[in-house]
């Protein structure tokens, strides 16, 4: 029953057919069961595991890579090899591809638990009427029409309309579902609000909230995915994960580096189409078979087979970073998102907020003789924790609060007329409450007064466990007072009342909203001197204009506390008691901002990045938080700012795209508007992060580009992100957005380091195949340099040291590319060098070594021809393996050099060393130590069909390595002067790679 709010009991009742004093019959709860199903969110059908593991293989890339494999592999049948070796190459990329899967996969399956923990608030019993008579039913067999009674600590088994009150009041703590600050009072009323929101629906009763006071009886209107829980599952399931901009680029490059790919392979193999009759290859069909196993080398050679592995790896040592930061990363991908962060839409409650009310303000007629006549004082500590102090009007702080007659007044009051309790949690480290959060917070401002006639109070109550000062001095005032009897807190009153005795002297102590305890009110306490004196009328419009203050320019949560001495021996109270009180003061409270959100609200302006404050409070509480957390701090008038989500909704679609450039604040939303608003931004081209910690934040955590948890938010939320909070800290926010931006630019080093090394091994092998040279490496040797020799140092790059100014720059642009013109040029020209020297190295051996067969350069290019021709020297001489193993030398250590380049895209090594990332050096000494062990140790020289090198090979090596350092530095110097940003410029409009819009909607 959708519609239950805005209908009247009876027409409730009516409509499911029930009589309110026996409930539902056996045949009803039969029947209904039948047409609403069961009480339980439903299990959502799994994706197979085969399929998670099929859609790791899904990319352009590892296609390629399975077909480079899998030729291979035939090629090595179709030629007769047998043995290890011939396998190996296909098995290493195999087996490399697994890895990345199995990392994918794990990180799917833990992703889609949020499901499965949204069934953690659904009720396990409710107590139902049917057949006239009440009884204990598991929560799951509840059906509509069902009669059920709720009290204090009830989790809410369904969605229910109220129907009978069967105590003064009940109020529901529903922060989980509407992330509201304070519990909220419900009533029997049909709802007339047009377009009702959660918050307006005050008849409801919504499944898995908490009833916090009172007792009732409502009707079972929705059951599992009708409720409210129920639509936000749904929400969750229609969410589609956002594929990253990083992810999002290298796609593109994948698909670019393809074609250029296939491009080579074809062209390589075309040009060759001459020689595959040549003699050496035994038949046109073999040459052609040779040739295209060259092609699939180049392929090999071509595709960075490191670079999935070589991403994670950064991401993850960004995210052991971030974990220091207290930032703990769910989701590899999302630690460079944060990097291009556009608009941070934060939740208020519990995450700009400590979710933990507070008093902040007290105000005390101080003597109605001299000065002023009302007085205030200052409450400092924003959390449950009996930490904090409080300071007069001079901002002093006061040594003993407990002397001043009015404040020892206020923390009996508080003590004593309060149903609530303060504990401390030693798991989970921290003060917990049970029952209002209001009257919470009484109890700690009563641990803040501390006790009268002790030195150093109360500090001097530091020296107790946590759980002994939880309630010190609340307990202190419970002892000395007896409780004789309540009145309770009623709607019409707005006020409770507790009688209690000490010392044969009856003291009724009472607290309530401040316009009706002043109204009943005949006299003061004074705080200067502890007399009671009657209450003026000057007295009155001056506690009045504070109150007006405190709840207006001020919007804090107004409580005033009074007194009166009653006849000795009287036992119990009623309603008329209530009148010729004594006004102690007057309290006011909120759900304080973090310490440290301004400072970071004010970081993300510099940063360039938006923050929109999301909430299910009223608008007037909420615009209030923002001036006090400076969101609000350019601004003078919030019109255009500052929108709740009916007037939102109201506006023209033009007028809709106009707020959201503008947005600082969204109020009274539910989840749905949440997630609406985070689609809205997106078809904007905004990269969204959301935080948040309720069920009511998940569809938008999944929805977002990255969800940011709290880490004392509820499960669902945090498996429904990318990101979690451990310390709840919105500044912490920052600091990840920091790390993400310098992960990104580490991340674009060691891809554009890659993309030289393989340019550079395309370059060695389409020149040599052009050439008409015999093969100057084998793939084995290229994946030995493509995995290990560039995996290390590309990974050691991520160690690359922030920027200090990273936090200065605006947000980079989705669609950037990764590799522009201009580096693409540079790079080319480094490629090229790298793929020449290592020619170079093969022909200096052929040539030139004295320990070579000193061949002249045309007898080299001719080698196809020497089974067929008189010569000087044996034909075995082309398969020996020196030629070979000092070219691959040649490219391991170049690379090594090209490696030390990528320390800063454009600082010249004389400013940024190469010891400002040891790292890159340990990893460059360890790539060595490796290569050197495959030389000269048996039998993995053999395996990768290299030999041991002399010194004059090593001479020659580092020769033909060292120039491409000279060179980078000469581009380098090119980029930071005119020449690069002019050469730049004519670049710009060719991106070699693609840019594409960041959504395709």
């Amino acid at each position: 029953m959708n519609d239950a709010y805005a209908k009247s009991v009876p027409e409730v009742l009516e409509a499911f057919g029930v009589d309110p004093s026996k409930g539902l019959s056996d045949f009803q709860v039969s029947q209904n069961a039948n047409i609403y199903g069961r009480n339980e969110l439903p299990e959502e059908e799994s994706t197979p595991f085969w399929r998670r593991v099929l859609k790791q293989f899904d990319d352009l890339l590892v296609k390629i890579l399975i077909a480079a494999a899998i030729v291979s592999f035939l090629l090595a049948l179709i030629n007769g090899e047998t043995g290890f070796t011939a396998f190996l190459e296909p098995s290493v990329i195999l087996m490399i591809l697994a890895a990345n899967a199995a990392v994918g996969v794990i990180t799917e399956t833990n992703a889609e638990k949020a499901l499965e923990e949204l069934r953690a608030y659904q009720a396990d019993v409710a107590t139902v009427l049917r057949n006239g008579c009440f009884s204990i039913l598991p929560a799951t067999e509840l059906v509509p029409g069902d009669i059920v009674e709720v009290g204090v600590g009830c989790k809410v088994p369904a969605d229910l309309r109220m129907m009978e009150m069967l105590s003064s009041q009940l109020r529901v703590d529903q922060a989980i579902l509407t992330g509201e600050s304070c519990s909220v009072a419900k009533d029997l009323e049909p709802t007339v609000a047009t377009n009702a929101v959660y918050q307006d629906k005050t008849n409801i009763l919504f499944s898995g909230t908490v009833v916090v006071v009172g007792r009732a009886r409502a009707i079972v209107v929705g059951v599992g995915s009708n409720t409210a829980m129920g639509s936000i599952r749904d929400a969750m399931l229609r969410t589609n994960d956002e594929t990253t901009p990083l992810k999002k680029k290298l796609d593109e490059f994948g698909t670019f580096l393809a074609k250029v790919i296939a491009g080579i392979c074809v062209l390589v193999w075309v040009v060759n189409i001459g020689h595959f009759h040549d003699p050496s290859h035994g038949g046109i069909m073999r040459g052609a078979i040779h040739y295209f196993k060259i092609a699939v080398a180049l392929a090999v050679a071509a595709i960075p087979e490191g670079l999935p592995a070589v991403v994670t790896t950064c991401l993850a040592l960004g995210t052991k970073r971030m974990a220091r930061l207290n930032a703990i990363v769910r989701s590899l991908p999302s630690v460079e998102t944060l990097g291009c962060t556009t608009v941070i839409c934060s939740d208020k409650t519990g995450t700009l907020t400590t979710n933990m009310m507070s008093v902040s303000k007290v105000c005390v007629v101080q003597s109605v003789h001299r000065g002023p006549i009302t007085y205030e004082y200052a409450v400092t500590g924003t959390t449950f924790a009996p930490e904090g102090m409080i300071f007069d009007a001079t901002g002093v702080q006061l040594e003993f609060p407990a002397q001043f007659p009015c404040l020892l007044h206020i923390a009996m009051c508080s003590a004593l007329c309060n149903e609530s309790m303060l504990q401390y949690n030693p798991d989970k480290k921290n003060y917990e409450k049970i029952g209002e959060s209001t009257e919470v917070a009484l109890r700690v401002l009563v641990e803040k007064v501390g006790l009268p006639g002790f030195d150093s109070m109360p500090s001097a109550l530091n020296i107790l466990s946590k759980h002994e000062r939880a309630s010190y001095c609340n307990h202190y005032w419970e002892h000395q007072f007896k409780k004789m009897s309540v009145l309770e807190f009623s709607r019409d009153r707005k006020m409770m009342s507790v009688l209690c005795s000490r010392k044969q002297q009856e003291i009724m102590f009472s607290k309530g909203a401040p316009e009706c305890i002043i109204s009943r009110c005949t006299h003061i306490l004074c705080n200067e001197d502890g007399s009671s004196v009657p209450l003026t009328n000057d007295i009155r419009i001056a506690l009045e204009e504070r109150f007006r203050s405190f709840a207006g320019k001020d919007t804090l949560r107004c409580l005033a506390l009074a007194l009166k001495r009653m006849p000795m021996g009287q036992q119990t109270l009623c309603y008329d008691d209530e009148i010729n009180l004594t006004f102690i003061g007057l309290i006011g409270m909120l759900d304080p901002p973090r310490n440290e959100v301004r400072n970071a609200m004010l970081s993300c302006m510099s940063a360039g990045i938006r923050v929109i404050v999301v909430t299910g409070d009223n608008k007037t509480t909420a615009e209030s938080l923002c001036r006090r957390i400076g969101a609000f701090d350019h601004l003078n008038d919030f019109t255009g700012y500052s929108y709740t989500a009916s007037e939102f909704e109201e506006l023209s679609p033009t007028d809709r795209a106009l707020a959201l450039q503008r947005m600082v604040l969204f109020t009274r939303v539910e989840p749905s508007h949440k997630r609406m608003l985070v689609e809205a931004l997106q078809n904007q081209n905004e990269v969204v992060a959301m935080t948040g910690d309720g069920v009511n934040d998940a569809p938008a955590l999944k929805k977002a580009d990255i969800g940011i948890a709290m880490g004392s938010g509820t499960a669902v939320a945090k498996s429904a992100s990318d990101m979690v909070l451990a310390d709840d800290n919105f500044a912490s926010i920052v600091a990840a957005v920091a790390e993400g931006r310098a992960i990104y630019t580490n991340t674009k080093q060691f891809i554009r380091y890659m993309i030289s090394s393989n340019i550079g091994e395309v370059v060695c092998i389409f020149v040599a195949a052009v050439l008409g040279m015999p093969d100057t490496l084998v793939p084995v040797q290229l994946l030995w340099v493509n995995l290990v020799t560039d995996g290390l140092p590309a990974t050691a790059i991520g160690f690359n040291k922030l920027d200090t100014n990273v936090m200065m720059a605006k947000p980079r642009k989705v669609n950037e590319a990764v590799v522009t013109g201009w580096l693409f040029f540079r790079y080319l020209v480094i490629g090229a060098y790298v793929g020449l020297a290592t020619i170079a190295g093969f022909v200096w051996w052929f040539v030139y070594s004295d320990k070579g067969p000193k061949l002249p350069y045309n007898e080299l290019v001719n080698f196809d021809s020497c089974s067929t021709r008189e010569t000087s020297y044996p034909c075995s001489i082309f398969d020996d393996r020196h030629p070979s193993t000092v070219s691959m030398t040649v490219l391991v250590v170049v690379e090594m050099f090209n490696a030390l380049n990528n320390l800063s895209e454009n600082q010249s090594l004389l400013v940024i060393p190469p010891w400002s990332n040891i790292w890159l050096l340990a990893s460059i000494a360890l790539t060595m130590f490796l290569h050197v062990l495959i030389l000269y140790v048996e039998p993995l020289s053999t395996l990768f069909a290299v030999t041991p090198l002399s010194w004059t090979d090593w001479a020659v090596v580092l020769y033909l390595s060292f120039p491409v350092i000279v060179i980078d530095e000469v581009l380098k110097f090119l980029s930071r002067n005119w020449r690069g940003r002019r050469f730049n410029f004519r670049f710009r409009k060719h991106d070699v790679l693609p840019k594409r819009e960041c959504r395709d909607k």
